[in-house]
């Protein structure tokens, strides 16, 4: 058995490269893999096209211990996988009597007609393993041919999820099964930037070797993915804790959470952990602060809700903001966010209130340039306090910066 083994993956469908569909099946698959063990060196993209589609198959049977295949296995002309990989692999099509019957239940239970050409997806590889599909109707297969397993699967996510953990991998277990294996930890953190991030850790990073730390830019936040490899998975677990004991003495303040943490969710826990109430006042956000926030199950226990005020009319009529602040100050300013910070925590009996107010763009606003924003923060019996910034990017990127930026606010807040 090979110390090392290499994978590679390959997704099949003119609409991925069109960019009508985002590959999310490759990223989900080295996700798994490289839990396994298993080093995933190649993302190949191919169009329904018998040449390309030949091509690739050929340079990936060179090349790699285990080829992973999604897409192409439909009923129609274009679907055309299993006909090229007949050809490379050299093993007859045949129509395999069980996947006809499990297709032809499929149609059964949802009151359809099988068409004719839905038989197609019955055909695998002669010396193929059957692998079923239990959510939708084209089965996957899989075999060994020669220094090279093959998985072939159908292109949607989450039909090829159901028949990966259900059948894939216990297949890929038990013909490849590695001598170590590889395990990931993600910690995140806001509030310190990318540079800042890599500065403080610069040694650390230029003399890494096992485990790996690879920085990850994201939108308003940052991450770290620290990978070791190891004989076991506690093993690589203990490798990575030392190095992570590490980075979090030089920069822990800013860490929020590990791997698949949220700002949001840790927003939150604190909410609860601390018995308070937000309510947000949105202008510029438009109610996606709130949205965020409400989209968390139990939100209705720390969320009284929100209100747009986008004019300055609705600011002034509904969240009592006096005249004079709009006119002297402005409603992009700190005195205009500080108050609907306080008055719409009043209005919804929140404890906490959070004001959002600035310029989306593009064009300036009350001589202020697009990318300003004042964000509000107010605690029931407490002074409150503005933060103000400029965001770069489009509107689109200004209004979700500002979100983050509020989340980020409100959690250093409450850690208080």
């Amino acid at each position: 058995m090979k110390n090392e083994l290499n994978a590679e993956i390959i997704s099949v469908g003119t609409e991925l490269l069109l960019g009508q569909i985002v590959n999310s099946n490759a990223q989900w698959l080295s996700d798994r893999l490289a839990s396994m063990g298993i080093n995933v060196f190649y993302h190949v993209v191919v169009g329904d096209n018998e040449d390309r589609l030949s091509h690739q198959f050929k340079q990936a049977h060179e090349r790699s211990d285990l080829v992973i295949v999604t897409g192409g296995l439909g009923p129609t002309d274009d679907d055309v996988t299993r006909e090229v990989a007949s050809t490379i692999l050299k093993a007859p099509i045949y129509e395999d009597e069980e996947a006809l019957k499990e297709i032809q239940e499929y149609y059964d239970a949802n009151n359809q007609i099988m068409t004719p050409n839905n038989r197609k997806q019955a055909r695998l590889l002669e010396g193929a393993k059957l692998l079923y599909n239990s959510v939708g109707m084209a089965p996957g297969f899989a075999l060994h041919k020669e220094n090279t397993t093959w998985v072939f699967l159908p292109g949607v996510p989450r039909e090829m999820k159901a028949i990966m953990e259900e059948n894939g991998f216990p297949f890929i277990q038990e013909k490849l099964v590695p001598e170590h294996t590889i395990f990931s930890r993600m910690l995140k953190f806001i509030g310190i930037g990318e540079s800042q991030l890599e500065h403080d850790l610069q040694d650390l990073i230029q003399n890494q070797s096992n485990p790996t730390i690879a920085p990850l830019a994201g939108d308003g936040e940052n991450a770290l993915r620290l990978t070791a490899k190891a004989s076991s998975k506690e093993e690589a677990k203990a490798i990575i804790q030392e190095t992570e004991d590490e980075i979090m003495s030089r920069v822990g303040e800013y860490c929020y959470g590990k791997d698949h943490d949220t700002i949001q969710e840790k927003v939150f826990q604190l909410l609860k952990e601390n018995n308070e109430v937000v309510a947000s006042a949105e202008s510029l956000t438009g109610g996606r602060f709130v949205d965020n926030l409400i989209s968390l199950k139990g939100a209705s226990s720390i969320c009284k809700g929100g209100i747009v005020c986008y004019s300055p009319a609705v600011k002034e009529q509904v969240l009592e903001v006096p005249p004079l602040i709009l006119d002297e100050y402005g409603s992009v300013s700190e005195a205009c966010a500080l108050t609907l910070s306080v008055n719409v925590a009043d209005k919804l009996q929140s404890t906490i209130g959070i004001s959002f107010t600035g310029v989306a763009g593009p064009e300036p606003l009350e001589g202020h340039e697009a990318g300003t924003v004042y964000i509000g923060i107010y605690k029931d019996q407490q002074q409150p306090f503005c933060k103000k910034y400029h965001f770069n990017g489009d509107r689109e990127m200004i209004r979700q910066r500002s979100v983050k930026k509020g989340f980020e606010l409100l959690y250093h807040f409450l850690k208080k």
